[in-house]
């Protein structure tokens, strides 16, 4: 089961390749995916990276939470499960 991670406050320019780059530094990244606006297909500013490891992926979250990041410190956390549907 992958550990997925939350990620905030992202440069709007930030690509899915330049989350997974961030990340891949700590352990094996699954998958990295900017969430975009339906409409628009802009970024929404956040994002979420699938790690193999939890070991790795409360590293990343360690390092990078605060991190300056193009200026900006990021918001990193263990990504919690969806409440509701829609």
């Amino acid at each position: 089961m992958p550990f997925s991670i939350y990620v905030g406050n992202l440069p709007w320019r930030t690509t899915q390749e330049d989350l997974r780059a961030l990340f891949e530094p700590y352990g094996e990244v699954q998958s990295a995916r900017i969430i975009t606006d339906r409409e628009t297909g802009r970024s929404r500013g956040f994002g979420f990276v699938d790690m193999a490891d939890e070991e790795a992926g409360r590293r990343a979250i360690a390092e990078l939470h605060n991190y300056d990041y193009e200026g900006r410190p990021l918001t990193v956390n263990e990504a919690q499960a969806r409440q509701g549907g829609m």
